[in-house]
């Protein structure tokens, strides 16, 4: 036993470069184990059904109470398209069909890459999951744009309305410049 497990310091504890790598991680001094520190990959969609668009009030921190997409964190083990029907269900009890790729967002003050598919919602049934305090279907013109939860939901949206239609297009990324920092 090493005088690092004894006193319950064991781990990546050392701050360094390690060989054959460009930045600081956390090394164990003892076996060598490099802890890899990545982005978090969130999967969404919006979904659509009849011209209007699902949407869910968050019961959750950050921005409880703000109107989102169904999106969350991809699970171990788990597709992206996997994981977009997933929250759909947890959060809008909804089953959705997923067209394609809407959009690949960025938001890097917060280490995520966000895969956003467009989605239509199969058989018209949605409700309130344990997540969300009210899920609504939404005309364009009636979407609460003042009440978003992240800038990347407005990105989205505004995606999902620019190739409303198209059966062929590119994923969308950032607006130019937009990193996803809350404007104020």
């Amino acid at each position: 036993m090493s005088a690092s497990t004894e006193s319950g310091q064991g781990g990546p504890r050392v701050l360094e470069v390690p060989d054959g790598d460009n930045r600081e991680r956390l090394v164990c001094p003892d076996c060598g184990f490099i802890n890899y520190e990545n982005p978090k990959i969130v999967v969404g969609a919006v979904v659509g059904h009849e011209g209007k668009i699902l949407m869910c009030r968050r019961d959750i921190e950050p921005r409880r109470g703000s109107w989102t997409i169904p999106a969350g964190y991809l699970e171990l083990n788990e597709t992206v398209v996997d994981g977009a029907r997933r929250e759909a269900r947890e959060e809008a009890l909804a089953e959705i069909e997923v067209d394609r790729v809407l959009g690949i967002y960025n938001v890097p003050r917060i280490s995520q890459v966000q895969i956003i598919y467009r989605a239509t919602l199969v058989g018209g049934a949605f409700g309130v999951g344990e997540e969300t305090q009210e899920a609504e279907l939404f005309a364009w013109e009636n979407i609460p744009r003042d009440e978003i939860a992240f800038p990347s939901v407005n990105w989205a949206l505004d995606h999902y309305r620019a190739v409303e239609g198209k059966s062929d297009f590119a994923p969308h990324s950032n607006p130019v410049g937009d990193l996803g920092n809350f404007k104020g």
